[in-house]
């Protein structure tokens, strides 16, 4: 079952597609200890890229919501604020709204009594990826991210991927437009601001990253540099699967699926360590 919704934050009408879980005894009985008693169920909240939507290119997320729903997760997918159907001027916004809205939204979830609070979960994509991480950091409620093809240097990647004369007309003339969005001065400097791979520490949870080889925008080699930097914490584990030819938004059937089956499998796979934990400390 899926249910559209508006989740409002600061004047923004957020707009998103909630998609319920299958109910399934033999996942239910591999869930965490008092999870499968309590009918509490993981949320995984997508977070889209650069001027996305929660639809995805291909519509990438539409077929990751339904395929994770149907291993019994709640799946959240919403545009961030100028995008898809949701209200707002995305160029004048900024990464720190996009942070913002995103706690909003676990906000919502939270607040369901049917969401397990030690398994929330952030897809991030692309920028989205980016988000995620800053999001996890300053929210403890994230317990876990899954990083597909994340942007490292915000600043750099989004300005090489919109031009730098495109830029540099942004701030001399106080906005560009890139592909019907009109990017403003501050949107930019929003990006400045932020250095994922220097904060990406301080997260304690648990990591997955997901790059293909053939990416186009955002070089492969930035999951193997997380990697090492996730790899520097006291806490939480850090996994890498790297997808041969898959381009940045899995556009080909096999690649989309792929990194579906991945990060379904490693989601599954803590579940069933938190439970074989349990199991030795009784």
């Amino acid at each position: 079952m899926e249910k559209q919704l508006t989740i409002r934050h600061e004047g923004l009408e957020l707009t998103a597609t909630l998609h319920y879980p299958s109910f399934d005894e033999q996942k239910e009985s591999k869930l965490p200890s008092g999870a499968e008693h309590s009918g509490k169920k993981q949320a995984i909240i997508i977070c889209h890229g650069f001027i996305g939507s929660r639809v995805g290119v291909d519509r990438l997320f539409v077929k990751t919501a339904r395929a994770l729903a149907a291993e019994g997760s709640f799946v959240l997918r919403f545009d961030y604020g100028g995008c898809g159907e949701a209200s707002g001027d995305y160029g004048a916004l900024g990464f720190d709204s996009m942070v913002d809205q995103t706690r909003t939204v676990i906000d919502y979830v939270s607040g369901m009594d049917c969401v397990d609070p030690r398994r929330i979960v952030l897809l991030g994509h692309s920028l989205g990826g980016a988000v995620a991480i800053m999001t996890a950091v300053k929210d403890r409620r994230v317990k876990r991210l899954v990083l597909w093809s994340p942007v490292a240097y915000p600043f750099n990647d989004i300005v090489r991927i919109v031009g730098r004369d495109s830029y540099d007309e942004a701030i001399t003339k106080g906005s560009t437009d890139h592909r019907g969005f009109t990017l403003q001065p501050v949107f930019f400097e929003s990006l400045m601001q932020h250095q994922p791979f220097q904060a990406a520490p301080r997260f304690g949870g648990d990591v997955l990253l997901v790059h293909g080889t053939s990416d186009e925008l955002i070089p492969v080699d930035y999951s193997f540099l997380y990697q090492k930097v996730f790899w520097t914490r006291s806490e939480g584990i850090c996994e890498k699967e790297i997808i041969f030819q898959a381009n940045h938004t899995y556009s080909s059937r096999a690649h989309q699926e792929e990194a579906i089956r991945l990060t379904s499998s490693w989601l599954g796979g803590l579940d069933r360590q938190q439970q074989e934990w349990h199991h030795w400390s009784i």
